[in-house]
């Protein structure tokens, strides 16, 4: 996995999926509760965060599905993998999102996750799931700007 710069700092991984699985509404960013071995875990890019979700229960939000491979010079110190992480945000941001999820049925979704000032950080958007035939619509598009930048690049070569 690589990790690439980006305006807010490090990203470390990426949740491609969700972009193609989900309409992404509205983007928030939260801090995650890590122990020390998870973040050097996630320093080197030991990061999965393709079948993830955020739930919230008792007015707190929290990570599922996030994998985070054990640090190879953890031992006793590594944590379960696939633990439920709470993520950081403060309580009128996790209440308007609740609201949202419930009445309108959206779905909470990690979408990268990224160093600033030396903290771990998830991006989160607020989703609506696509339909069989939304996908395909959007991979027609893609296909056909694709075509038309190779036909701009041939063009440019004669």
């Amino acid at each position: 996995m690589s990790i690439t710069e980006n305006q807010n700092g490090k990203t470390v991984a990426q949740n491609k999926k969700a972009y193609h699985d989900y309409f992404v509404i509205e983007e928030a960013e939260a801090g995650i509760e890590l122990f020390g071995t998870e973040v050097k875990s996630i320093r080197q890019g030991k990061v999965n965060l393709k079948d993830s979700w955020c739930s919230i229960k008792d007015g707190e939000i929290f990570v599922n599905g996030m994998h985070i491979s054990p640090y190879e010079h953890g031992n006793i110190f590594n944590r379960e993998p696939l633990r439920v992480k709470r993520l950081l945000m403060h309580k009128r941001e996790i209440n308007r999102l609740f609201g949202l999820t419930k009445q309108q049925g959206y779905a909470i979704i990690p979408l990268s996750l990224y160093f600033k000032k030396g903290k771990a950080k998830l991006k989160i958007g607020l989703c609506k799931g696509k339909k069989l035939y939304d996908k395909r619509e959007a991979a027609a598009r893609k296909d056909a700007v694709r075509d038309v930048e190779r036909a701009m690049a041939g063009r440019q070569h004669d």
